[in-house]
């Protein structure tokens, strides 16, 4: 058999059974989920609240509302604290 062919099938074995990765571009990994913030968001329309942290952005806070839409709230906002503080005493 010719070494070209030979080659080509190798190849094509090894590029048939080489496991699929799960990875992300970087632009899409390191990119931050949160670019502006809310300060002003009423505590009766939030459904459920997310925390993110990631090393290459701040801590991100991201509330799902009762309308289905998400925003970023600014983690300095003062109830926002308060409710951190009673959530880790307790």
């Amino acid at each position: 058999m010719d070494s070209k062919v030979l080659a080509l099938v190798a190849l094509l074995t090894v590029t048939i059974w080489s496991p699929e990765t799960e990875a992300k571009p970087i632009s899409l990994v390191e990119r931050c989920w949160c670019r502006s913030t809310h300060n002003t968001v009423p505590q009766r329309s939030i459904r459920e609240i997310k925390f993110l942290h990631t090393p290459s952005c701040p801590f991100q806070v991201i509330a799902k509302l009762k309308n289905n839409r998400e925003v970023c709230i600014n983690p300095k906002t003062k109830w926002l604290q308060q409710y951190l503080k009673n959530a880790i005493s307790k």
